[in-house]
């Protein structure tokens, strides 16, 4: 596609939590080896796009104004591993069902507009190690990682030989304080 752009929906760590996985990736790499994940790569897709022209980013970034969900607190109190994909990532045990709901929302929006978005199921992890020794124990164990969530972000991806490097082209707000779902009335 000429001149295209490689995009998704995530949401995207402030420094402090992006420290907090870092060296959660650091401590996993002590037994696991692998690639650590760079600090300013950290975040948890919600929506894979992929290659879209420069014109349909109007269309993502209207489908983002149009996102009215809560913030919420996401805590990561796991580590795992997928030997298949030799992948080490932090785990949210429980997933608030905000997430859930931006997720949802988001694929629906993309769908109706369109885009062709991933089948597999929402999967709320955030990638510490790649190329991982997956095959030998368990993994190491318990993260304790609390993220108040407070807005969602479209990032462009330029694929390297030395890794993804990201660049945020858009920043949406979620609804901090008192939220009321809509009614069938106000939908």
């Amino acid at each position: 596609m000429p001149d295209s752009r490689r995009v998704f929906f995530a949401l995207w760590p402030d420094e402090d939590v992006a420290r907090q996985f870092e060296e959660a990736g650091r401590q996993a790499h002590r037994a696991l080896g692998g690639r650590c994940m760079r600090r300013d790569t950290l975040h948890l897709t919600l929506a894979f796009v992929g290659e879209t022209t420069p014109e349909r980013l109007a269309a993502l970034r209207g489908i983002a104004e149009a996102i009215r969900l809560p913030a919420f607190d996401l805590s990561f109190d796991r580590g795992q591993c997928l030997a298949r994909k030799r992948i080490f990532w932090a785990a949210a045990g429980r997933i608030p069902e905000a997430l859930r709901e931006l997720a949802a929302a988001l694929a629906r929006q993309l769908d109706a507009a369109g885009f062709r978005t991933e089948d597999r199921p929402f999967a709320a992890h955030v990638t510490l190690l790649r190329h991982a020794r997956c095959d030998g124990g368990p993994p190491p164990g318990e993260l304790c990682i609390a993220w108040p969530v407070r807005d969602f972000v479209l990032v462009e991806s330029d694929m390297k030989p030395q890794g993804a490097r990201y660049r945020i082209i858009g920043r949406w707000p979620l609804i901090t304080g008192n939220w009321e779902p809509a009614t069938a009335s106000q939908t």
